[in-house]
């Protein structure tokens, strides 16, 4: 059974909550995605999360951090002593799994919930282990396809900012927006040390540093779905600019409807 047969996308709105289970017909990215989509790609901690859901809020849109499902994934596959080498068992684990999206209403700060196989991994997402492994999941042919067509369900309404590392040249290709953040590898490793510091984690900025270069490796150097802007994409380099600077370009790089 394929993942996507498996779901049960929970779309939470402020009429209630709407059930949509996944079917056979599959979603291509080219007419049936809804126009109202905004595409943010980026590496790690080049500001996709923050500023894709400041951007959802004031659109009053939902925000989708796709990260949050091949985190979820991966810490199912550590639970379960998957070898991450071993890209035949993380197919099939990707292929047996059922996975819950539980995205927040329009324009909440939160990007929503996970579960896998019933258990809610969302407090799980982003423990070391889970961040130095996940790299290694989402490079599997097999894995990425499956996502892929969850996170194109989940946009067919419309009305959403997607967060990832393909969004705007795989999964979305005609969204309306295409926006893709960069920064050096040193400004990124600052970030990321500042924000492991504010939970609580002891690491030093070396090995964050060696981290975050080892994902750079895996995410551009994968052969399926690499992680590159988009032909089309609004790149900013975010590195000397505010959260509020890089929110207010993009704002102003809308189309007018």
């Amino acid at each position: 059974m394929s993942l996507f047969r498996a779901l049960a996308y929970t779309l939470s709105s402020a009429e209630g909550e709407t059930k949509v289970e996944a079917g056979d017909s599959e979603a291509t990215g080219s007419g049936e995605a809804a126009p109202r989509c905004i595409a943010i790609d980026g590496p790690v901690a080049s500001g996709k999360s923050a500023v894709g859901s400041r951007i959802a809020r004031r659109l009053g849109y939902r925000f989708v951090d796709t990260g949050m499902m091949y985190r979820a994934l991966t810490w199912l596959a550590l639970q379960r002593g998957i070898d991450l080498h071993d890209e035949q068992a993380l197919a099939k684990l990707a292929g047996d799994v059922t996975m819950t999206v539980e995205l927040g209403p329009p324009a909440a700060p939160e990007a929503g919930r996970v579960h896998v196989d019933g258990m809610d991994a969302t407090g799980h997402l982003r423990t070391t282990e889970v961040g130095e492994a996940v790299s290694l999941v989402s490079r599997v042919p097999a894995v990425r396809a499956a996502m892929v067509r969850i996170q194109r369900e989940l946009a067919r309404e419309g009305g959403v900012v997607m967060a990832g590392r393909d969004i705007g040249t795989v999964v979305l290709p005609d969204a309306g927006l295409k926006v893709y953040l960069d920064a050096s590898a040193a400004e990124r490793a600052r970030r990321r040390h500042e924000e492991l510091q504010a939970i609580g984690r002891e690491e030093t900025l070396a090995d964050v540093q060696g981290e975050l270069a080892l994902r750079d490796e895996i995410d551009s150097g994968r052969s399926a779905s690499p992680l590159r802007p988009a032909d089309d994409a609004l790149v900013i380099e975010t590195g000397r600019l505010s959260l509020d600077a890089v929110v207010d370009r993009i704002m102003e790089a809308l189309p007018c409807c």
